[in-house]
């Protein structure tokens, strides 16, 4: 078992200091590389923190959809096959749905300060609060 600081802690020590300590001390350019670097690592921090239930999620959507199991990346090929197959039911309320809430995961990693992914969030929880 590793002592403290944990992989999370370090990462949130590394970044702080890339904003706060360094940023400030260098160079325009070499700033904003260390702002880009402490973004890279934020998305990163994410990742660790929900990628592993995000993944399980779509895979789960997945296998309900698709009706079979597989790896993510099979599974999404498949999805992706049918999809091109262009047939008609391609575009069902339950593959909708899961693209949706795929999309919508992969926002909240990647981009969570996005406007409209916020915007989107705000109205979920509003539409979940009427439906109560």
């Amino acid at each position: 078992m590793q002592d403290e600081p944990n992989s999370a802690q370090l990462l949130a020590a590394v970044i702080r200091f890339l904003r706060d300590s360094a940023a400030p001390l260098l160079p325009p350019r070499e700033a904003f590389d260390a702002r880009v670097a402490a973004n890279a690592l934020e998305l990163v921090q994410r990742d660790l923190a929900l990628g592993a239930e995000s993944a399980a999620a779509e895979h789960d959507r997945l296998v309900a959809l698709l009706g079979r199991d597989g790896s993510l990346a099979e599974l999404n090929a498949a999805l992706s096959a049918h999809l091109g197959e262009g047939g008609p039911d391609a575009v069902t309320p339950a593959i909708r749905d899961h693209l949706y809430a795929t999309t919508l995961e992969k926002l909240g990693i990647d981009q969570p300060r996005y406007s409209a992914y916020l915007r989107t969030l705000e109205e979920n929880a509003a539409l979940a609060k009427t439906k109560t």
